[in-house]
């Protein structure tokens, strides 16, 4: 977490209610700077304007990494030559600091990023700019999130979805759908 050195998971639950840290996260992943969110803090919650700055200096430390697993099905994924996007909700001011947390970023064909768009998902918009943006067919494409909210506005374009709960599943999920990924063995499993 960006602020682990200063905040316990307590301090840090209070804070993020007090300001609403998610709408104000969403707020900056559509488009609201930096800046401008520290200001919107300061004035409504100035008792945490200074944890709010340090949380935007440190953001990079908020990062956890890749999803164990899914760096596997992207270069599987890519190796066959399977097109492949990103769609994330993410500040572009930040998303710089994506691709060393999680460096399969680099191996998608391209990224739609929300803050550059002025729009967040679960909004159709954003899905209607991927497919205009790529030209995209909705009945020939896939999205995946972990989200339902996300999953539903995708498929309120007529895009098909996954809703992503772990490694192991999207693969089977998507083997399901005809995509060229290995089988893997599960432990105890016996089988490949």
């Amino acid at each position: 977490m960006a602020l682990a050195d200063r905040l316990d998971r307590s301090a840090w639950a209070e804070f993020a209610e007090a300001i609403d840290f998610p709408g104000v996260n969403l707020a900056m992943d559509g488009g609201l700077s930096h800046a401008a969110a520290r200001e919107r803090v300061a004035a409504s919650h100035p008792e945490h304007a200074a944890t709010f700055a340090r949380y935007c200096e440190n953001f990079a430390g908020s990062l956890t990494g890749p999803v164990p697993g899914t760096a596997e099905i992207i270069d599987e994924l890519a190796a066959a030559r399977v097109p492949l996007l990103g769609l994330t909700n993410w500040s572009a001011e930040t998303f710089v600091h994506a691709r060393p947390a999680a460096p399969a970023i680099g191996r998608l064909d391209s990224v739609v990023v929300s803050g550059e768009e002025g729009v967040v998902k679960p909004d159709p918009a954003i899905f209607e700019i991927l497919i205009a943006r790529y030209a995209l067919d909705p009945a020939r494409t896939v999205f995946i999130d972990d989200s339902p909210a996300n999953v539903r506005g995708a498929e309120a374009v007529g895009i098909a979805a996954l809703r992503f709960t772990g490694a192991d599943r999207l693969r089977e999920d998507l083997r399901s759908l005809g995509l060229p990924l290995r089988r893997v063995a599960r432990v105890g499993s016996g089988r490949p």
